[in-house]
């Protein structure tokens, strides 16, 4: 059976091994794959939308929405009307301005024959000193070319920036390249170049830059018609369209915007009208779909001035974490059960979404878990199918063994049930024979407890290191008795640390833990002998025990008491000594009496011979009499009847009135007027007051008073009648009170004369009382007389 269980973890843990290689395999490959990245990017913008911030205040927007157009006209306007807009900004000492307009061309003159506007923007461009331009791609055909402001503008600008936009293969935007160019001129990008001018710093001098650097191939070597790019900053959106404050151009222009309201502030004036605007669709957007282009840009300065951006994290991070996540998962499967390894799954699988989300949020780092996920999603069924699997095949083998096996039990398997198992399939087929094998087990166990009650003796079973693991009533029974209710997962040599160890045959010291060792075996097969601590004999017993494969897996230790063997032991012998002393003494001076009167010199008068003959076989005869009454005193053969107590007590007077009467002792009942029934064997309670009596008078000097007194009394559930012989003797020592109801013990002082009793007239009496379940006590003191006092049961209707 250990060799089953043992090829059974193997076969698990092989079965374990494989597919946590070939899952972690899967999981690695699918993390430095693109296989998932549609599924990651889904992650990535729900992350994004719940990962929203606040807008900053120094970032406004100067709108040309719906209302500017149809309060100023249709687009464009006049290059003058920008002028008076940067002029009515410039008034209010911005940081910076975004003027996120292409204006590759000459305006033209106007119809009035007024020069064009674009002198007029120029001035107004290089008044403030803190203008940024945009710049854009251009396909010419022959690959993209750069389409620059007007040559006017552009000299007025602080710098000029790049407004292009990387697309995702999904239509999404979601980074841009801080750094473009084209034939070795590169521009930062337009929010960039907004930074700069607000903290006052020249391009390519920025402490803060994030983004992926490209393979220098890419941006150091300029290639004609090829746009380069170079730091790829993934966007940490801070929220939808409309999240960062907005004015309309026609409120700016007419001056309906206080003076200071620009102060100290990063301007982007760009369009936001609906058909006019060039919006894209980010991970932020709503239903509408799409973000206007200044809006984006508006995001992307704030993260540059608030120094956040979502860094992608190497591959090799990326499959190390999700990797992670799918071992423990893997972990939980061999060591939890199938229910808590399901919640394990769907913990992890939590934990690699909130993980991913963490990441992103306070560390801008993004980890996409779609890898673990899917792992996770196929790693418990495969699992549990083979498990399963595995399960069943070897409950099928070892039900074959176990049908093999004798059946202790005798079972009953009816045709209904043997026809439904040919009906059945293998998983139902292998539930039905755990079934059966569960309640065999069941069976065999409530067997081995009901066997393990029904003993007589106390019985324990342990483990191999001796702690109780079974224990039957008795056992449980006699150790409540020495103080120590708790018995199961006890310590056995703690249960006996009490006893009093024997000493072991070969006189070297004897130890508790000896039960648990198989060397003492056979010494304890045999048994040893102690005393518990209520001075009980007891007799223990240990056994081992084996599994099918012989392997010691516990012991069995038997408790029996043999305080009673002992006790009869000891009455026999006490019993042998009396015959060979007590009574062949009477005997032995019979024989030497005749043998002396057989010769004339040595034979005594006939008055004298016969009178000591007699006197011997008086002695004889009384203790054979007090040994048969003594015999019947501890028999089973009682006969109860309902008598009225006085009587009994005044049969007892009578009988030894005559023995008073030869020392003149006055015999005096005291009795009150009425009836105390009780249920006794009238004989032998006569025969206990006889012995009572007959003690007060032997050990009473002459001309005294033995008084006997008769009371009830009434108790709450019950009534007693207690029954009084005072005497006014010599009395019983202190120091030999405790030995009253002990065999052959006999007390004398020194004032009263020998007595020829034998000591069993008061063990005769407790064994009447013990029989009657009545109390005897007494007190006593050396001449001072004796007080017993015989309570027994009153038989009240």
């Amino acid at each position: 059976m250990a060799n089953a269980t043992i090829q059974v973890k193997h076969i698990a843990f092989r079965e374990w091994l494989i597919l946590s290689c070939l899952l972690l395999a899967l999981t690695a490959a699918l993390s430095f794959s693109n296989v998932l990245s549609r599924f990651d990017m889904v992650l990535y913008d729900h992350f994004m939308q719940i990962n929203s911030h606040e807008a900053r205040d120094d970032i406004l927007i100067v709108a040309i929405d719906d209302f500017s157009l149809s309060e100023l006209g249709k687009w464009p306007w006049p290059r003058q009307r920008h002028a008076e807009l940067l002029n009515k900004i410039n008034a209010a000492q911005p940081l910076a301005i975004g003027l996120d307009m292409v204006l590759p061309e000459e305006e033209g003159n106007n119809t009035d024959g007024s020069p064009s506007g674009d002198q007029a923007l120029a001035n107004a461009i290089a008044q403030s000193n803190r203008v940024v331009l945009p710049v854009v791609s251009a396909s010419a055909g022959k690959g993209l070319t750069a389409t620059l402001p007007l040559p006017l503008l552009a000299a007025s600008a602080r710098q000029i920036g790049h407004i292009s936009i990387e697309l995702d293969p999904d239509g999404v935007l979601r980074s841009v390249f801080l750094r473009e160019g084209i034939k070795g001129e590169w521009w930062p990008h337009f929010a960039l170049a907004l930074k700069d001018v607000g903290q006052n710093s020249a391009a390519g001098t920025e402490k803060y830059l994030p983004g992926e650097r490209r393979p220098a191939g890419l941006h150091n070597t300029p290639q004609p018609g090829i746009w380069q790019r170079d730091y790829q900053m993934h966007i940490p959106f801070y929220g939808d369209k409309g999240h960062f404050r907005t004015i309309p151009y026609v409120s700016v222009l007419r001056g309906e915007v206080p003076a200071d309201y620009f102060k100290g502030k990063y301007v982007l004036v760009g369009t936001t009208a609906v058909g006019m605007a060039d919006s894209f669709p980010t991970p932020v957007s709503d239903t509408e779909g799409s973000i206007p282009g200044v809006e984006i840009n508006a995001n992307i300065l704030a993260s540059l001035l608030d120094e956040r951006s979502i860094h992608f994290a190497p591959l090799w991070q990326v499959a190390f974490y999700n990797v992670a996540i799918l071992s423990l998962a893997l972990m939980a499967y061999q060591m939890l059960s199938p229910r808590k390894a399901l919640i394990t799954t769907g913990v992890l699988f939590l934990l690699a979404i909130t993980g991913s989300l963490l990441f992103m949020r306070y560390l801008g780092v993004w980890l996409p878990s779609s890898s673990a996920l899917v792992s996770l999603l196929i790693a418990y069924p495969i699992w549990s199918w083979r498990r399963l699997e595995a399960a069943i095949q070897y409950l099928g083998e070892e039900f074959s063994l176990l049908e093999k096996e004798p059946h202790l039990l005798p079972e009953f398997v009816d045709d209904e049930q043997k026809q439904d198992a040919a009906l059945t399939d293998t998983l139902e087929n292998s539930i039905n024979a755990m079934r059966m094998a569960a309640n065999r087990v069941r069976d065999l166990r409530q067997f081995i407890s009901d066997s393990l009650a029904s003993l007589p003796d106390a019985t324990l079973v342990t483990t191999t290191d001796g702690n109780v693991l079974l224990s039957n009533q008795a056992a449980r029974a006699y150790f409540a008795g020495l103080g120590m209710p708790k018995v199961n997962d006890a310590l056995l040599p703690y249960l006996f640390a009490q006893m009093s160890p024997p000493q072991a045959n070969d006189q070297t010291s004897f130890s508790w833990w000896d039960i648990l060792d198989l060397k003492h075996t056979a010494n304890m097969k045999l048994g040893i002998e102690v005393r518990d601590p209520k001075l009980q004999d007891v007799l223990i017993k240990s056994a081992p025990c084996y599994n099918a494969d012989k392997v010691l897996v516990g012991w069995i230790v038997s408790i029996i008491n043999i305080t009673a063997i002992r006790a009869a032991e000891r009455s026999r012998d006490e019993t042998l000594h009396f015959i060979s002393h007590d009574m062949r003494a009477p005997q032995a001076s019979i024989l030497a009496l005749l043998e002396m009167q057989k010769e004339t010199a040595t034979a005594l008068p006939t008055d004298e011979f016969m009178a000591r003959i007699e006197k011997a076989s008086r002695i004889t005869l009384g203790l054979a009499d007090n040994f048969v009454q003594l015999a019947r005193a501890e028999s089973q053969d009682y006969r109860f009847d309902e008598v009225d107590f006085q009587n009994v007590l005044m049969d007892a007077t009578e009988e030894m009135w005559s023995l008073a009467k030869s020392k003149n002792i006055r015999i005096k009942t005291d009795i009150p007027d009425a009836e105390f029934p009780a249920r006794i064997d009238r004989s032998l309670v006569t025969r206990v007051l006889t012995n009572l009596l007959s003690n007060a008078i032997k050990y009473s000097p002459r001309d005294t008073t033995i008084t006997c007194r008769l009371s009830l009394e009434q108790h709450l559930a019950d009534a007693e009648i207690v029954c009084s012989i005072i005497d006014q003797g010599y009395g019983i020592p202190r120091a030999e009170q405790n030995k009253l109801f002990q065999r052959f013990q006999r007390f004398k002082t020194n004032e009263q004369p020998k007595n020829d009793g034998v000591g069993l007239g008061m063990v005769f009496v407790k064994a009447v009382l013990d029989r009657h379940h009545a109390k005897i006590d007494f007190t006593s003191a050396p001449n001072e007389g004796s007080t017993f006092n015989l309570r027994f049961p009153a038989s009240l209707v």
